[in-house]
């Protein structure tokens, strides 16, 4: 497909799996998600299908808001990925600002900048509209966020180097990948929780108040508030 398509390329806490093993487990299709139901429900969630009702007046952003499947190679959304490149280059660029100025930055792109939110360069999105951070956020170098729908994080919430959110998800059906369909899963990340050094949070995610998250841990369930979750698949350390 012409463009930039983005999503066919994709501390601190306790332990690490092994690379090669974290990104096979990206890619792995109708991941299960941890339940507060201590006997861990499969809450495996369907792709939005491309049949049913149609809605031709829907721009293709207007889909991909929605979390519906979406065509990322629409002019319009090609125009925003353009902008926020743009933008990137000055953000990764001040390095040398204090939080404060770097924080008038990110107000430009960012869709909720709270009161003393830190991100240190050099940090990537797609399209960094749909980013939400709460009130003293601090993300360390090297973050990823794949917003092709919202992500919000919560207050005080710390972040290591080099984690990975990603909202970004594609149809299961290959006919429909083929296509260039592509569609999205919102993660929500409360108050006060610690991400360790390069864990993946996959879509759909929602991480409870004052959870931890293990360095390296790839999240492919939900995280109950105060939990404590490690390795690949994460999973509650009891």
């Amino acid at each position: 497909m012409p463009g930039d398509r983005p999503h066919a390329r994709g501390g601190d806490a306790p332990t690490v799996a092994s690379t090669a093993a974290r990104i096979a487990c990206i890619d792995a299709c109708d991941v299960k998600r941890f339940s507060h139901d201590p006997t861990e429900t499969d809450l495996s969630m369907t792709p939005p299908s491309s049949t049913g009702p149609a809605n031709p007046a829907r721009t293709e952003k207007q889909k991909m808001l929605a979390g519906d499947l979406y065509d990322a190679g629409d002019d319009e959304l090609q125009a925003d990925l353009a902008a926020t490149r743009e933008w990137l280059v000055r953000y990764n660029a001040a390095l040398g600002m204090g939080s404060a100025d770097r924080r008038v930055l990110l107000a430009e792109r960012l869709g909720a900048v709270g009161d003393g939110a830190t991100v240190r360069p050099p940090f990537h999105c797609d399209y960094g509209f749909n980013v939400e951070l709460g009130a003293g956020v601090f993300m360390n170098f090297g973050c990823v966020i794949l917003d092709v729908v919202k992500v919000t994080i919560g207050d005080k919430t710390q972040i290591g180097p080099n984690v990975q959110i990603l909202t970004a998800d594609h149809p299961r059906s290959a006919a429909e990948r083929e296509a260039g369909l592509e569609f999205g899963r919102p993660i929500r990340i409360g108050r006060n929780v610690w991400i360790g050094g390069g864990a993946i949070l996959l879509p759909g995610i929602t991480v409870g108040d004052d959870a931890v998250i293990g360095a390296g841990s790839v999240v492919t369930r939900d995280v109950p508030a105060g939990a404590t979750v490690v390795g690949n698949p994460a999973r509650v350390r009891g």
